[in-house]
């Protein structure tokens, strides 16, 4: 059994993700962001001001609206239905604005999401409006 305190355990769990991401890097060609060319320091000031600024990542299998009576009656075994199929991709949420679908993935008993559709830029700046 793996243990996540065991510093030679986290070296194995991080070794797999690096060889999964590795994998991910080489079935699919990520766009790269260009920072302004130029010497334009000060927008590159800018630019890395906001690159640490943290996010909330979410994935959503689905959703449901229930009553406030049935919620009071659910309890342990409870199913509540969902408004996806088996199969269908998850929603990536960042800060609770779609930006992918994926696919769940498990490395080492730890759960993950391989993107397989990246909602273009254009399209989440038209969703904001």
């Amino acid at each position: 059994m793996i243990d996540d305190q065991d510093p030679k355990d986290q070296d194995l769990l991080a070794d797999d993700w690096a060889a999964a991401l590795e994998e991910q890097a080489e079935t699919v060609e990520l766009e790269q962001f260009d920072a302004p060319m130029g010497g334009d320091s000060e927008q590159q000031r800018k630019l890395d001001a906001i690159l640490d600024i943290p996010v909330t990542i979410s994935m959503e299998v689905g959703r449901s609206q229930i009553s406030i009576r049935n919620l009071l009656q659910l309890n342990q075994g409870s199913v509540v239905e969902l408004d996806r199929v088996a199969g269908e991709p998850l929603d990536v949420m960042v800060n609770g604005t779609l930006v992918a679908h994926g696919e769940v993935v498990v490395v080492n008993d730890k759960f993950g999401i391989r993107l397989t559709d990246v909602i273009s830029q254009t399209e989440r700046i038209k969703k904001l409006r």
